[in-house]
């Protein structure tokens, strides 16, 4: 029991309670940047264009977030001013300050403007989250702390993004987008200060030495087996068709669920989500990695079929709360994983590589789910289906887990 208690806080040194407070900051920003999306929507739809306009500029101003493995490779490969994380994260931070205040200042811009704006708040934050992870798993690895550390992380951006819900319907009711840039540009200007005085870093001198070696841990990065395996071994998991758009038809056009009542179900989800990553900080640090891999596919099928009993606003309510408190658990967990696996002195490019990995799961399963639900009818039936295939894909899982060799990679991520 006092075991337990003491990995309830399981950042013992200055250092690793100077990283936690950072990664919160910087995750926290990354999860406002988010609070002008529902004004930039409403905006549109005023001056007359079509929803296809609107999807196509999230589309084009997520893009700095698709190729986060090059910013790894820049990097690691290239220290700015002798170093490789502070100085890209004073400049990255710099760049998405500034976009957000030019947009915070322009009464008048066309939809090509904003778009360039907004692309560039997002490369700016797109790389802060490269370079902070980077930072997570040098330290994390060899402290044992990527599960707690990601856990403050995850909690962060739970945390802005229930604000984002509230304030950002706010700025959009009153189309006041001036404001929603200028208050979510206020952020990557807290990280540039933060980053000043709580990141830490031995000058690098430039030489053929330090290339070389980061050369030969990035070929041996990508020629380890199990770099391959847990890429594989994520995006498998992630792969629960019953989700994304076939999901929110069956909630609109099944269930009749209003768009208010839909958001607050995933404010709802958001809240349990930080139950979740408490939950986490301390059983990544009394529980071996493979037994939390294990749990949490285990948590994820029984989450799953919960889902089935998902037929009005009162079953919707608890299922959104046991998912918000299993779905961030196991996340956790594969991101812990896939923390653990990257390998030494290359860090950014495969830790970024591999959360590529993780998001492209996700969107194939969205894709597929929604184009079976098509397929099926658009029904209760359908939605069963989806949820029966997504029950049996997940707990699939169970029979890649000895391939993936976890005591091993737990191993070596504490002795390199």
């Amino acid at each position: 029991m006092k075991h337990w208690l003491e990995c309830l806080h399981p950042f013992k040194t200055a250092e690793t309670r100077r990283l936690a407070i950072l990664f919160a900051v910087i995750y926290f920003a990354q999860g406002m940047s988010a609070l002008p999306n529902q004004v930039i929507s409403i905006s549109f739809k005023d001056r007359g264009f079509e929803a296809d306009d609107v999807a196509f500029f999230f589309l084009l101003t997520s893009m700095p977030w698709f190729i986060k493995p090059v910013y790894g490779l820049i990097s690691d490969f290239l220290p700015l001013f002798g170093q490789r994380r502070k100085s890209y994260l004073l400049l990255t931070s710099a760049l998405a300050c500034i976009a957000g205040l030019i947009a915070a200042f322009s009464s008048h811009y066309t939809y090509w403007e904003l778009a360039v704006l907004y692309t560039m708040m997002g490369l700016g934050l797109a790389y802060n989250d490269v370079l902070t992870d980077a930072l997570m798993v040098e330290s994390g690895k060899l402290n044992g702390l990527t599960g707690a550390f990601q856990s403050v992380q995850w909690t962060a951006v739970t945390g802005a993004s229930i604000i984002v819900g509230l304030l950002g319907g706010y700025f959009a009711e009153h189309r006041n987008l001036q404001a929603a840039f200028a208050f979510s540009a206020i952020f990557p200007f807290i990280v540039l200060i933060m980053a000043v005085f709580f990141v830490r870093e031995k000058h690098i001198a430039p030489g053929k030495g330090e290339f070389k070696e980061i050369w030969a841990a990035l070929r041996a990065g990508f020629g380890e087996r199990s770099v391959w395996l847990v890429g594989a071994f994520i995006f498998l998991f992630n792969f629960s068709p019953s989700f994304g758009p076939a999901f929110f038809y069956y909630q609109t056009d099944v269930l009749g669920f209003g768009q208010q009542y839909i958001g607050v179900l995933s404010s709802i989800g958001s809240a349990a989500s930080i139950a979740g990553a408490f939950i986490y900080a301390p059983l990544s640090r009394v529980m071996p990695l493979r037994r939390l891999i294990n749990l949490a596919i285990g948590l994820s099928v029984l989450t799953l079929l919960a889902y089935l009993a998902y037929r009005g606003e009162t079953s919707a309510i608890f299922i959104h709360i046991i998912w918000g408190v299993t779905g961030m658990i196991t996340m956790l967990a594969f991101l812990d994983l896939a923390a653990r696996a990257c390998p030494k002195r290359a860090e950014a490019t495969f830790f970024a590589l591999l959360m590529s990995v993780f998001n492209l799961g996700s969107l194939a399963s969205q894709n597929v789910g929604a184009h079976l639900y098509t397929e099926l009818g658009e029904g209760p039936s359908a939605y069963l289906w989806l949820v029966i295939i997504s029950t049996i894909a997940t707990a699939a899982i169970w029979l890649l887990v000895p391939l993936v060799h976890i005591e091993r990679i737990e191993s070596h991520a504490r002795h390199p």
